[in-house]
């Protein structure tokens, strides 16, 4: 895929031939005096295909020029050598003038051959690509000759120009996305806090008009029964949802329980109930519910959300609950009808939410298909 204004062949040199590479350093933590400046300090965790602008950690000027640490432009692209888990080959782009710790490497593009938010969109594209280069020592690591030999096909600087401002308008739309979404997710969050924290007198802060009384003070286990989840036995070969703490797992031919449901989880993931629907199977970390009596599984499942799940944790390692925990916890429901009018309003944002999420979805899977296809 190409702009039509563009044409010729691209050039291919290795990375070390078109950019000066190097990587960064940490201050002695035994000398207070080098820390707690005014000089942001990365470490390979804030490396996440992203524009850093503020860090965790800052050096002073002594603990900069007293290690290996170096002062970054703005602008300097960066890339996790090594790291926890996936960030090994993630880059990111300095937004702000920085140092780094050795786990990255800065690479500066000469600016008369190479942009960096051209490189920026280039190594994304080719994260597992870059890891499989790693070394194959006892740790997998990336290191500096590694990424100097990285080979790199690039075309002239206008076409760079054009290339990095049309998946620039992509990134825009990601982020604003990504922001109506967490205003979205903070809204529902300040509204169930709202609604479900009652004052003395046991009435909510929040209530929708018409409403009037105290809400019912009572026990989870007497407005529903709890369920153990089960291992399956029929590996992938039906249409029934197998669900985990984790969420959807696989799928089997036969089910648990049918119906609207909230579960929670037994061991584990313990503080994210899940709403199910229809035919369904846990698995034996994952409770579920039924035969609600006087109160609405949805409304049930807001609830839930509530709750601080991990202050009733029985286990001091893998957090853990009971049956006769779960069914001693205090809540209050108001009239089946106040339920239905707070689920309502609570599930058209839910909805909104995942609809939200959807589009966020598309415009990433959008991306990844012009990262493919836009570079050699």
């Amino acid at each position: 895929m190409r702009f039509p204004e563009f044409e010729g062949e691209w050039e291919e040199k290795e990375l070390g031939v078109v950019s000066e590479i190097s990587s960064g350093g940490t201050p002695s933590r035994a000398n207070p005096s080098y820390w707690d400046g005014n000089i942001p300090w990365v470490s390979t965790g804030l490396i996440d295909f992203n524009t850093i602008y503020q860090t965790e950690e800052k050096i002073t000027e002594e603990g900069l020029q007293g290690s290996s640490a170096k002062l970054l432009p703005n602008g300097s692209l960066l890339m996790a050598m090594y790291g926890q888990g996936k960030t090994r080959g993630k880059v990111a782009i300095l937004g702000i003038d920085a140092a780094t710790n050795q786990a990255c490497a800065s690479i500066r593009p000469y600016p008369d051959v190479l942009t960096s938010k051209f490189l920026f969109y280039n190594l994304s594209k080719r994260y597992d690509e870059i890891r499989d280069l790693s070394n194959q020592g006892s740790q997998e690591n990336l290191n500096g000759a590694i990424i100097k030999g990285i080979k790199l096909a690039y075309p002239l600087l206008s076409e760079q120009k054009r290339v990095t401002e049309f998946l620039s308008l992509i990134d825009e739309r990601i982020s604003t996305q990504s922001k109506i979404i967490e205003k979205y997710e903070s809204l529902i969050r300040g509204l169930n806090n709202r609604m479900f924290c009652q004052n003395k007198d046991a009435v909510p802060k929040l209530r929708f008009p018409g409403f009037l009384g105290k809400w019912n003070d009572t026990t989870i286990g007497k407005i529903l029964k709890i369920g153990n989840g089960r291992d399956y036995k029929h590996l992938d070969n039906g249409l029934i949802p197998v669900f985990g703490t984790g969420g959807y797992m696989t799928s089997v031919d036969d089910y648990l329980y049918e119906g609207d449901s909230v579960c929670i989880g037994r061991k584990g993931t313990i503080n994210s109930p899940l709403f199910l629907s229809g035919k369904f199977w846990t698995v034996d970390t994952l409770f579920y519910t039924h035969s609600f009596k006087n109160v609405l599984p949805r409304f049930c499942f807001y609830v839930f959300n509530h709750i601080n799940w991990l202050k009733y944790n029985e286990a001091s390692g893998v957090p853990s609950l009971s049956k006769t925990t779960i069914e001693s916890i205090q809540v209050s429901t108001p009239s089946v009808r106040e339920q239905e009018k707070i689920s309502e309003f609570l599930t058209f944002i839910s909805d909104k939410i995942e609809l939200e999420k959807s589009v966020l979805l598309s415009y990433k899977k959008q991306k990844n298909y012009l990262l493919q296809n836009l570079f050699v």
